[in-house]
C-alpha cells in the first residue's frame, strides 16, 4: 500500500510540475478554441438571420414591382445592395433595378447596377444573365468594344445561344457582317430544332445573306 501511495504521489508531483510549466499555455489555447467556436456560431447565426431578412426585403421589392410602385421598389432594392450585399438577393435586386432604369431610359444607372451584379453574384445563372443584359445596355449606348468584352468571358451552356446571338448583334452594328454571320451560325447550331428562338436567328441570317445550318 505504501508503494502504491508513493507511486501516486510521484504522478501527482509530475502532473503539478507539468501544469506549472504548461498550464498557462493550455488555458490560453482553450480560451482561443472556445472563442473560435463562439465566433463561428455567431457568424453562422448572423448569416441565417441576414438571409431571412434579405428574403423579406426582396419579397417587398417584387411586390412593389407587381404593384407598379417604382419608388418602393427602388428603396427595397437599394437596401438589399447596401445592407445585404453578401446574400444572393442583392445581385438579383440589382437586375430588377437595372430593368427599371432601362424602362426610364437611364442606361448609365442600369449599366452600373448590371456591372455590380455581374461582379458580385455567386450564382452562375445570375452572373450570366447580368452580363447579357449589360452587353445589351452597352450595345444600346454604342459601346461596341465594351459589349464584346462583356460577352467574351466563360458562360454556361444554357446561355450559349444568347451570348452568340448578342455577339452577332454587336458585330452587325459595327458593320462586320461576316463576323456577325459566324456568330449567328454558332447560336443557331446550339439550339434544338423545336426551340422557338431558332426561327428568329434564322431570320437574322436571311437578312444578311447567310443560310442557316
Amino acid at each position: 500500500m505504501a508503494t502504491y501511495d508513493l507511486d501516486e504521489q510521484e504522478r501527482l508531483d509530475e502532473l503539478k510540475a507539468w501544469w506549472k510549466r504548461w498550464g498557462n499555455l493550455v488555458l490560453v489555447g482553450l480560451a482561443v478554441l472556445f472563442a473560435a467556436v463562439a465566433g463561428w456560431r455567431y457568424w453562422q447565426n448572423r448569416a441565417v438571420t441576414q438571409s431571412l431578412e434579405a428574403a423579406s426585403v426582396y419579397e417587398k421589392l417584387t411586390q412593389s414591382l407587381a404593384a407598379n410602385d417604382a419608388k418602393a421598389a427602388r428603396e427595397a432594392g437599394a437596401m438589399l445592395i447596401d445592407q445585404y450585399k453578401v446574400t444572393p438577393y442583392a445581385p438579383r435586386a440589382a437586375l430588377l433595378l437595372a430593368k427599371l432604369n432601362v424602362a426610364d431610359k437611364d442606361l448609365k444607372s442600369a449599366q452600373t447596377q448590371l456591372e455590380w451584379a455581374a461582379a458580385n453574384s455567386k450564382e452562375p445563372a445570375v452572373k450570366d444573365l447580368a452580363r447579357l443584359r449589360l452587353a445589351g445596355v452597352q450595345l444600346d449606348q454604342k459601346q461596341y468594344d465594351a459589349a464584346l468584352k462583356t460577352l467574351s468571358g466563360k458562360h454556361s451552356d444554357a446561355f450559349a445561344f444568347r451570348f452568340h446571338d448578342l455577339r452577332g448583334d454587336v458585330l452587325l452594328a459595327q458593320g462586320k457582317q461576316d463576323e456577325a454571320r459566324t456568330a449567328y451560325q454558332a447560336a443557331f447550331s446550339t439550339l434544338q430544332e423545336d426551340h422557338p428562338y431558332r426561327n428568329i436567328i434564322e431570320l437574322k441570317l436571311d437578312a444578311i445573306g447567310g443560310a442557316a445550318k
